[in-house]
């Protein structure tokens, strides 16, 4: 079994780069701001919003839920997703925190 060196990092410092690592690709950013531009949540919107299949869509909708940025829930055959506002504050707050800390020149 391989040893992820990960594991030696704190918790809110892994959070904080996975969270990173979902917003790395400027789809899921563009994914990102269009869900928090709609009043309800959404669901084949998006795709008629961007210059992507619905495949390559749903597979950095899965990458934004799985840092949690995004919940998605089943109605029929569809999901509908909308932000984590708790989620997406904590991120703020824990991306602004860093860059305090950050002392340059």
């Amino acid at each position: 079994m391989a040893y992820s060196k990960a594991q030696q990092f704190d918790n809110d410092d892994i959070q904080l780069a996975e969270i990173a690592k979902a917003l790395g690709h400027p789809a899921r950013v563009a994914i990102l701001k269009y869900v928090a531009q709609q009043s309800s949540c959404i669901c084949n919107d998006i795709v008629e919003e961007l210059p992507l299949s619905q495949s390559t869509i749903s597979q950095h909708l899965k990458a934004l839920k799985n840092v949690g940025l995004i919940d998605g829930e089943i109605d029929g055959p569809r999901t509908c997703y909308c932000l984590n506002t708790k989620v997406c504050t904590d991120a703020l707050q824990a991306i602004q925190k860093l860059f305090t800390q950050i002392k340059c020149c």
